[in-house]
């Protein structure tokens, strides 16, 4: 087990749930400001899990995964997985416009020829990102994680939101395992920082509503979607999310915009404490999986209620 330095508490929380010391891996800079990264434990026909999230600043840590991969490779692993439980460039899934690369298949691509035989990841941003891999990929969601959390709360009033049709299946399986019904934004997307959702499909009106999205950054869709949700006289908002970047104090704009709570878990460092933040962890789901591809069970189970 070796990680990186994108989130180090998530990598010891792993290794703790495993009962496996964590590998140290040394980090240098270059003064033209190469890195080199040295792996150092025997790798040598061993199973090799390397923890790295792609999180600001998502290129540095992207090429320090490549580095720490391609090491392993070349000191005879048996085999090298990737447990990319945030993979950034998801979003980058299709060409949209002309003359622009489509990302998510190239970085997967670049971890193939570093030399990852498999991945496991996290809550991917659509799932033909998934297809994007020539080698297996475990691709893990939390949403049991998400409705244990709100399982707690009284539900009699709450139903689930989507931000746009995309995200609806997600939402419908969300709102399932709490017995609550489920709506849908129609959204279109302006540009990267303007949204426009014209209508929200389904009841909301005197509902408390759960926002779910699958990424949290700027915020700019939960915004647009709150504003609908006032004007068809929702009694309250919560917003729950897997990977929760909160970039531009999208967190304090959040808790301006009178959300009652918002959820994520930590699958990407989340900066400080926040009144209405509450973090759920995803190291016991990553351990159990990580346990299960390396003892060569399914790892099904871990999408069941």
């Amino acid at each position: 087990m070796f990680g990186g330095s994108a989130h180090p508490a998530l990598t010891a929380e792993i290794c703790a749930f495993l009962q496996v010391p964590q590998q140290p891996v040394l980090l240098e800079r270059f003064a033209n400001d190469c890195l080199e990264v040295q792996l150092q434990a025997n790798c040598r026909e061993r199973d090799v899990f390397i923890i790295q999230p792609l999180v600001k600043p998502v290129q540095e840590h992207l090429v320090e995964l490549l580095l720490m991969t391609d090491a392993a490779r070349g000191a005879s692993a048996a085999r090298v997985t990737a447990v990319i439980p945030h993979y950034a460039y998801a979003r980058s899934d299709k060409k949209d416009k002309p003359r622009i690369s489509i990302g998510a298949r190239l970085v997967a691509d670049l971890l193939v020829t570093a030399g990852v035989n498999r991945v496991l990841t996290l809550n991917l941003h659509s799932p033909q990102v998934h297809g994007f891999f020539s080698v297996p990929v475990d691709h893990l969601h939390a949403l049991r994680e998400l409705a244990r959390y709100f399982r707690t709360r009284d539900l009699s009033r709450t139903v689930v939101v989507a931000p746009d049709l995309g995200y609806a299946k997600s939402a419908a399986d969300f709102a399932r395992r709490l017995g609550v019904p489920v709506a849908a934004g129609a959204k279109e997307r302006i540009s990267d920082t303007e949204v426009r959702i014209a209508a929200i499909i389904g009841d909301v009106t005197g509902r408390d509503a759960i926002i779910l999205d699958d990424e949290i950054s700027r915020g700019t869709t939960v915004f647009e979607l709150l504003a609908r949700l006032r004007d068809q006289g929702a009694r309250s908002a919560a917003v729950a999310c897997t990977h929760g970047l909160f970039a531009d104090n999208a967190l304090d704009k959040l808790a301006a915009a009178d959300v009652t709570e918002v959820v994520c878990t930590n699958s990407a460092p989340v900066p400080g404490d926040h009144p209405k933040l509450h973090v759920l962890s995803v190291a016991p789901a990553l351990a159990e999986a990580i346990g299960r591809i390396h003892d060569g069970e399914s790892v099904s189970a871990l999408f069941q209620l």
